[in-house]
């Protein structure tokens, strides 16, 4: 998605900057950076909740991070400010996933390109993010010089799935090549003709054939396209992110056996410093991760309620265990439903409440009628909190509190 696409999406709740223009909100550029502020207030009479989001447009070098540069390794002093900061990818699914995450809190929230998110956490200016995997791997690397400033906070957030992976042409010399080592033992790559490689990942690339004994390699830095690299004359293989390998196949283009560098996916990542420094940053962090796994716990997952005539509660249930897939999360919720007859209130039908996975849903409903259920009512689950997450036992720990 878009930075535009981004402000059509919340232009129901822009508030204007009074730097802006009133006829309405510009976009600079693909360099430019854009700020939201979410803050949630009372519902008003028209049953609308009053949030408002202000949304500030400037150029890049007003939001040039201050961060200086000691002896080759950068100066992580926390920043003076109060506000919580959190990074979304400002393009691309990953910003569409993650736009819900507005509702949250009381953040700021700035969409930024994925690699900028990683430099902003490093050098202070964000507190959290929300990135792919590799991006990390790639932008954070200062990690595996001693540097731990960034923590990766939820691994899994179940969207945003890619690898990043080596391919390379179906056809000419690498036809009947189909596995990294094959590759490497090539005869074709000396000192004075190294494997060309095209890729925007210039540090895990070298790392990654380093460790694999692909000695005769050179890298090309490129952003966007590379399939086309090959074909033209300018690589001999790309480094990529892959999804499905669709563009890969209609370029003529092949992975291979041992050729995936990295699998990734989204992951929210803090600023350790800010965690333990910046007041109310380690608060949001534990109510974002319990409602980001509570959120993926629900996914999938449908309430259904019906109502069941029975004797009593115990042999409702019993019809209703019968049915191997009503087990629900601990088990069916049993409760008599009261009416008025004969002047005397009595329960006559008891409302069951199971919660039963959307491939399973119409299964069940088969099951319901087929044991005397009737009134089957289904509703989507948004969020289903369990136990307290152990990620969040293991934030603690990492952080020694």
């Amino acid at each position: 998605m878009s930075v535009s696409s981004a402000s059509l999406f919340l232009q129901p709740y822009f508030r204007q900057c009074p730097s802006l223009s009133p006829s309405g909100l510009s976009f600079f550029c693909p360099l430019s950076s854009f700020h939201i502020s979410v803050a949630s207030g009372p519902t008003t009479a028209t049953n609308k909740p009053a949030a408002a989001v202000t949304c500030c447009v400037s150029s890049s070098q007003q939001f040039e991070s201050h961060v200086s540069v000691v002896n080759g390794n950068i100066d992580n002093r926390i920043s003076e400010r109060d506000e919580i900061r959190l990074g979304l990818p400002s393009k691309g699914r990953m910003a569409a996933d993650t736009l819900d995450l507005l509702k949250l809190s009381n953040l700021e929230v700035w969409f930024q390109r994925p690699k900028d998110i990683v430099r902003k956490l490093l050098s202070g200016d964000l507190d959290l993010g929300i990135v792919g995997l590799d991006t990390v791997s790639e932008f954070g690397q200062v990690r595996a010089e001693g540097n731990e400033d960034l923590i990766i906070v939820h691994d899994a957030l179940d969207y945003g799935d890619c690898r990043l992976s080596l391919a390379i042409p179906k056809y000419g010399i690498f036809e009947n090549i189909n596995s990294l080592r094959e590759l490497a033992q090539m005869p074709q790559w000396t000192a004075e003709k190294p494997l060309r490689v095209a890729t925007g990942f210039t540090y895990l690339g070298p790392k990654f054939m380093k460790d694999n004994g692909l000695k005769h390699a050179v890298f090309s830095t490129a952003d966007g396209a590379l399939e086309a690299a090959p074909a033209m004359g300018i690589a001999d293989a790309i480094l990529d992110l892959v999804s499905s390998g669709t563009t890969l196949r209609e370029n003529n283009l092949k992975e291979i056996e041992g050729g995936v560098v990295l699998e990734s996916q989204a992951v929210l990542v803090a600023s350790r410093k800010s965690l333990i420094r910046r007041k109310g940053v380690l608060d949001a962090t534990h109510e974002i991760l319990e409602r980001l796994e509570a959120h993926l716990r629900a996914s999938g997952q449908f309430t259904v309620t019906a109502n069941m005539r029975g004797n009593s509660a115990e042999e409702v249930a019993e019809r209703i265990l019968s049915q191997t897939s009503f087990s629900g999360l601990q088990g069916p919720t049993v409760s008599p439903v009261f009416c008025k007859r004969d002047g005397k209130v009595t329960a006559d039908y008891y409302a069951i409440v199971i919660c039963v996975p959307k491939k399973a849903l119409y299964k069940s409903v088969q099951q319901l009628r087929a044991i005397g259920g009737s009134g089957v009512l289904i509703s989507p689950l948004t969020y289903i909190f369990d136990e307290e997450t152990p990620r969040w036992r293991e934030l603690l720990s990492n952080l020694g509190l």
